[in-house]
């Protein structure tokens, strides 16, 4: 598994890490400890050393899971988690000096660690980023000795460059994928500038982009992909990065015969993203092991063709990005 530079903290982390949102069960149909163990196992034999968690993924069963498996795992696993979203308060109260420092505390608890690798702010609103004080309030963790790094996970490359403004942020955790284009323009290089690494979110934009999926694919009731489809529950780009089923279908039926032999078509949208040498790490969920496995080899196959990508980003500019909905 190859390396990057975690922006300007000079450390590297894998490029390839694991999305940990699956192992909460709440949005993605349910999950045990059993697989959850077996998933995290196996992402650490493939070489993958980089966790990304939130305290709302559950709540608290996916840092649950990590924090037991951490115990028995010899590997050094950077850990990253989010907080600002917890059901209780929830907000306002979430944004309050002492309620943020018992939630990292809870997330602690659960992780089973005595500080925590890296802090993000979890897809707040522009307000919220804005208003309340919380890159202050971060730093107050930060010389607690409670977080190492404090970053953002956003929705909308607005927020993201917003966030870019605040003395210490470490990273920026997005939505970015072959169908979700725009940071290449707006933020790639104002990250780079500003030394933040950038952690990639949606990579298969909710299994659009593995391929695998019809106009008639049925999901769990607790699956966000039933439930959110319309933004119902939390922000639809978060949801098929923002497509309806449909149309994201129809598009990467379109992709298909452009992918290269010996390759599927998710360790091509894999390696589409890891081409940007802005992006630090790309974090794909996993149900099951043997995707660990799929999304892990991707840091081993050479770059796409110049072509290829100049294909596919014609193809968003003339096909995707006008389906796209919600803050982008």
């Amino acid at each position: 598994m190859k390396k990057r530079a975690f922006g300007k903290t000079g450390l590297e982390v894998t490029e390839v890490g694991l999305g940990c949102w699956q192992l909460g069960g709440s949005c993605w149909g349910g999950m045990d400890e059993r697989r959850a163990f077996s998933i995290m196992r196996t992402a650490v034999d493939e070489g993958i050393r980089f966790f990304d968690t939130a305290d709302v993924y559950g709540p608290g069963q996916s840092e649950e899971f990590i924090g037991r498996f951490l115990k028995g795992c010899a590997e050094e696993i950077f850990v990253a988690t989010k907080v600002g979203r917890y059901p209780e308060p929830g907000w306002p109260g979430n944004f309050e000096m002492d309620v943020m420092r018992r939630q990292v505390e809870a997330s602690l608890r659960r992780l089973q660690v005595d500080c925590i690798d890296l802090l993000q702010l979890h897809s707040l609103n522009m307000e919220q980023i804005t208003r309340y004080g919380l890159f202050d309030k971060l730093r107050v963790l930060q010389e607690e000795g409670k977080i190492r790094r404090f970053g953002a996970s956003v929705e909308s490359m607005d927020e993201a460059i917003a966030c870019l403004e605040y003395e210490g942020l470490t990273s920026l955790q997005i939505i970015f994928n072959i169908f979700r284009q725009k940071p290449i323009d707006v933020l790639f290089d104002k990250a780079k500038a500003r030394g933040a690494a950038l952690i990639i979110r949606l990579p298969l934009a909710s299994g659009l982009l593995a391929g695998k999926l019809t106009k008639d694919s049925k999901f769990a009731e607790g699956d966000h992909r039933t439930f959110n489809v319309d933004g119902e529950a939390f922000s639809v780009g978060e949801t098929f990065a923002g497509l309806r089923l449909e149309k994201g279908v129809e598009l990467a039926d379109a992709l298909k015969g452009w992918v290269p032999e010996q390759m599927s078509m998710a360790q091509m949208a894999m390696r589409w993203i890891l081409d940007y040498d802005a992006v630090s790490v790309v974090i794909p969920g996993a149900s099951r092991p043997e995707q660990v496995v799929s999304n892990a080899s991707a840091s081993e196959l050479s770059p796409l063709s110049e072509e290829l990508h100049e294909k596919l980003r014609q193809f968003y500019e003339t096909n995707v990005k006008q389906h796209i909905r919600g803050k982008y």
